[in-house]
């Protein structure tokens, strides 16, 4: 039989190589062909070891760029974190301004409400005192004494308008036996009284008003040198 024949569950292929590997076995000596098959277990080793190699120095470039993408995204939503914050405190310094003004105008607001109101009533008390002023005079000419029933009726009139106007706030001023004072009183007469004091009011010629704190009219006095 032809020795090149096939050997049966073999390929053509790998009883060619196993042919080569004969011949060149044949051929080499048994301590070259030793060394041979060491250096090809030699060299597969080393591809079963570099293949690893390649397959972890991707595996760590992906987690690099994993780990770039996190700190990408954990510094984007810090900025965003920081602007934020930034934004409250700038709306809130501006709410504190705000009310803060507000406030101010409130209570400028009613302190020139006040003032407007304190006007328009000196303005309308100033208007009925006049009134008073003739209820005295009828009273003083009539005499306090008078048993007259219309005298008795103007007196009782007349201490109603001043109880009336004592619960508004006005009162009237003090002026005979005190000392002479500019804010209160307005003299349009000097005498020589030895009995009274220096500068002191000893007539009242017509009643002064107060307003609460205010004067809305002086009191019109003689006053003793």
């Amino acid at each position: 039989m032809d020795e090149k024949m096939e050997r049966p569950g073999t390929s053509p292929e790998e009883g060619l190589e196993e042919t080569d590997t004969e011949t060149r076995a044949g051929e080499m000596d048994p301590e070259e062909a030793e060394e041979e098959r060491q250096e090809e277990g030699a060299a597969g080793e080393a591809q079963e070891v570099t293949e690893p190699q390649e397959s972890s120095d991707e595996d760590e470039a992906v987690d690099a760029e994993y780990r770039s993408a996190d700190e990408g995204k954990t510094s984007f939503f810090k900025k965003k974190k920081d602007k934020k914050d930034e934004k409250i405190e700038e709306l809130t310094d501006t709410v504190k301004r705000q009310m803060a003004e507000f406030d101010n105008f409130r209570k400028r607001t009613e302190k020139e409400k006040s003032q407007m109101f304190d006007l328009g009533a000196k303005s309308v008390i100033e208007k009925i005192l006049p009134v008073a002023d003739n209820f005295e005079r009828g009273l003083e000419a009539a005499g306090e004494d008078s048993e007259d029933p219309f005298a008795q009726g103007m007196q009782k009139i007349y201490k109603q308008l001043q109880q009336t106007l004592e619960s508004l706030g006005v009162t009237p001023i003090e002026a005979v036996g005190q000392p002479f004072d500019p804010q209160f009183h307005n003299a349009v007469m000097h005498c020589e009284d030895e009995n009274a004091g220096e500068n002191e009011v000893v007539q009242e010629l017509q009643k002064g008003y107060m307003y609460h704190d205010s004067v809305v009219r002086h009191s019109m006095v003689k006053v003793a040198n």
